[in-house]
């Protein structure tokens, strides 16, 4: 089993940045960020796949970064210009296989969860 652990959460206002991390107990080929407010099924935000390839929700481009470590244990997503319908409890992800979809069935490995509130 592989133990992911992701931090960074916190509330911001409209407009302002923060950067989401994850560490991984080991190394797995994809890993990715996920969020869920209540009432609503989980969403895929960005994946990154340990070579690099990256997928990105469409509406987070251009204002979310994906990002591995070079070790492929930590993962970062850095989010600006955040907006309002952001706000969600933000989940790390990992997986053994490729897949440039975001989809959470994907996944076998998942961390507690980071909330993110975006205020306007």
């Amino acid at each position: 089993n592989v133990h992911v652990r992701e931090s960074g959460g916190d509330s911001v206002q409209a407009g302002g940045s923060l950067r989401l991390s994850c560490v991984a107990s080991g190394v797995t080929v994809a890993m990715a960020w996920f969020r869920q407010v209540p009432g609503k099924e989980r969403e895929g935000v960005a994946l990154i796949d340990a070579l690099g390839p990256t997928t990105y929700e469409d509406s987070v481009k251009g204002r979310f970064s994906i990002s591995r470590s070079d070790d492929k244990i930590k993962m970062f997503l850095q989010m600006n210009d955040l907006k309002p319908e952001d706000t969600g409890m933000y989940y790390c992800a990992a997986g053994s296989t490729w897949s440039p979809q975001l989809r959470a069935r994907d996944y076998a490995y998942w961390g507690q969860g980071t909330q993110v509130t975006v205020s306007s």
